[in-house]
């Protein structure tokens, strides 16, 4: 089991900065792969950064340049750096923990914070 609380969003203007934070319940490096996606009204739950236990990471293509997820293993927290942020970034930004055990995986999902960039 793994506990995910999600803090940071708000209300932005366009070309602003936000940083979200993830605060996990057990170590960040026990589990498999931390990431962040994000999610508005009638629209799948898309995937934003992700950062596996070894320090691997992997953006979506329209995040790339400027998100940046980084992690401090002493806090158990995940972060996400939002830079450069646009009207479309506005959505429900959702921490996710990935584990996997032998040969079943488990998804660990926050409550979601709000993101609002205004134009």
């Amino acid at each position: 089991q793994v506990q995910l609380v999600e803090s940071g969003g708000g209300l932005v203007q366009a070309g602003g900065s936000l940083r979200l934070s993830c605060a996990a319940s057990r170590s960040i490096f026990s589990i498999n792969v931390m990431g962040w996606y994000r999610q508005v009204p009638g629209k799948q739950r898309e995937l934003v950064a992700s950062i596996t236990s070894g320090g691997i990471r992997n953006y979506a293509d329209s995040m790339k340049g400027r998100f940046t997820i980084s992690r401090d293993g002493a806090k158990n927290t995940v972060y996400l750096q939002m830079n450069s942020l646009k009207p479309e970034d506005t959505a429900v930004y959702y921490c996710n923990a990935h584990t996997i055990q032998y040969t079943l995986a488990y998804d660990y999902w926050g409550q979601g914070t709000q993101v609002t960039v205004s134009s």
